[in-house]
């Protein structure tokens, strides 16, 4: 199939567009080319910036794909600008949606693709809502041939999972780890998390890729197995090697410790906090051979041993592991007042 990605080399589009290009199709990536060394060799790369819309439309000019797949979509108005580009052009248009979408706080425990959309906690969640909310709506007004992936947290070997960090991503927390320092875990660390492993993603992906069935629907792409984050923290202090000093912090403090310098309020109370287990029934029946290999324990001493042996990705966050130590300290002192 002729295949075009917006985007294509992020920790949830890689693996998918190595999975491709191994099967053989003709797959182009549309990117600023900031991150294509890693392609394999049989990928053309359009090199554009997407948001200049008219530089996009030249740089794509006489050309339909079979599928055209979206992983940088953020706000409606970049849906808007996709469906001006592609409507006509393609077969299937897959847009990249979140998770964090379903309703929070929830009513039951398990999700399936039937449960609302709603996020008061986080802008990022809202957004993406808006998007698949217009994609739908040009597919039952237009035709427009859309199908909603909504991944949970994806992770790759250059990215280890957290609930807590800085902007500058894992590095920082994994770096405190290995040298005894206390790391901050929201809550007391039992809610349940789902994190999947790209390469397990892009099977599920990459099966609902010409698939009729999928045009118009949506579906979540997720591990069926959910670990604490107990669990999770300790597996990266295991692949170092050490203990794991664990200061355990409730959601709706760390988010008013932080004030605007991080933003916990979505990224935890409205979705890290929340415990998820995933119904992946309906992902199954499109692609029967998605099944999740990688379990979390391997996966993340894959990303730790890799990191570790990457200078490139430790990317060091001195502001974060100042707030870090502030947070620590705090605890601590508020633990001795109580004691007192």
């Amino acid at each position: 199939m002729k295949i075009l990605f917006i985007g294509g080399t992020g920790t949830i589009s890689m693996a998918i567009t190595k999975r491709l290009a191994a099967q053989g199709h003709e797959l182009y990536l549309l990117n600023r080319g900031n991150r294509n060394d890693d392609i394999p060799d049989n990928v053309k790369i359009i090199k554009c910036d997407i948001s200049d819309e008219q530089a996009a439309a030249k740089a794509l000019e006489g050309m339909e794909f079979d599928c055209v797949g979206e992983f940088i979509g953020f706000v409606p108005a970049q849906a808007e600008r996709d469906f001006r580009l592609f409507n006509g052009r393609t077969k299937q248009y897959i847009y990249i949606s979140s998770a964090s979408a379903y309703l929070k706080p929830q009513t039951g425990y398990l999700i399936t693709e039937e449960t609302p959309l709603e996020n008061p906690y986080w802008e990022y969640s809202r957004n993406k809502i808006a998007c698949e909310r217009y994609l739908m709506e040009r597919y039952r007004e237009d035709g427009f041939p859309v199908t909603i992936v909504r991944p949970s947290h994806t992770y790759d070997e250059r990215s280890v999972p957290l609930g807590v960090h800085g902007s500058k991503g894992s590095y920082q927390v994994v770096k405190r780890i290995k040298e005894g320092k206390p790391v901050l875990i929201h809550g007391d660390g039992s809610s349940l998390w789902t994190i999947t492993h790209n390469s397990d993603f892009a099977v599920g992906y990459t099966g609902l890729i010409g698939d009729p069935r999928a045009i118009g629907e949506a579906f979540h792409i997720t591990n069926d197995f959910s670990v604490s984050w107990n669990v999770i923290y300790k597996a990266i202090a295991d692949a170092l090697g050490v203990e794991l000093k664990a200061c355990y912090v409730p959601s709706d403090m760390l988010a008013a410790l932080s004030g605007n310098r991080y933003d916990y309020i979505g990224g935890l109370i409205g979705d890290k906090t929340v415990s998820v287990v995933f119904d992946n029934s309906k992902i199954k029946s499109l692609v029967p051979g998605f099944d999740c290999k990688v379990r979390p324990e391997e996966g993340i001493k894959a990303a730790v041993d890799y990191i570790m042996a990457h200078p490139e990705y430790q990317t060091e966050d001195e502001e974060f592991d100042a707030f870090t130590d502030k947070v620590v300290a705090a605890m601590n002192e508020l633990k001795e007042n109580f004691n007192g």
